[in-house]
């Protein structure tokens, strides 16, 4: 019966046998010594912390601040990067290559210009378009806002009297 009772002991860690297995060592009692690493649970998921102690995450403006680096490369133009993209031509023009560089490192321009009123289109692709075409996307945008809810009644109501007019003519 006794054994049934050692065999469920529930020693997960040498911390549960307080300082019974460090005087076994110390008094030479090897068979206590033995008897104590049996009892001790070799699961190795009994042993390992469930919520080890991570460090409190970091945030990229923080890690930037710590090691002093500039702001990220945008990839897309706005407004300002036109006006800055012509500072650096004109230090190109008047001082050469190397100061062109030096102020593109200190202010350095986004990575796209994209082409500005093309309908989301390449620029290729818009300026190889007719007359035709570029009015059409033009009238399709004013379109769109034609068809807001408030007029639709009153377009509604005007389509069903020249249809009206029309059949009586």
């Amino acid at each position: 019966m006794q054994i049934h009772a050692l065999d469920k002991a529930q020693l997960i860690s040498d911390i549960q046998l307080g300082g019974n297995l460090n005087h076994a060592v110390c008094q030479g009692r090897r068979s206590d010594f033995a008897l104590m690493l049996a009892l001790l649970s070799g699961d190795a998921t009994e042993t390992t912390p469930l919520n080890p102690p991570y460090p409190e995450k970091v945030t990229e403006t923080q890690l930037r601040k710590a090691f002093d680096l500039p702001e990220p490369t945008r990839l897309v133009a706005e407004e300002r990067d036109y006006e800055l993209c012509g500072s650096q031509a004109d230090a190109f023009h008047k001082a050469g290559l190397v100061s062109a560089k030096l102020n593109d490192c200190v202010s350095p321009s986004a990575l796209h210009f994209p082409a500005i009123g093309t309908h989301n289109l390449g620029e290729d692709v818009y300026h190889n378009l007719s007359g035709h075409q570029r009015r059409q996307l033009d009238s399709e945008n004013g379109k769109t806002a034609a068809l807001d809810p408030v007029n639709l009644y009153n377009q509604l109501v005007t389509a069903k009297r020249f249809n009206e007019m029309h059949i009586q003519a």
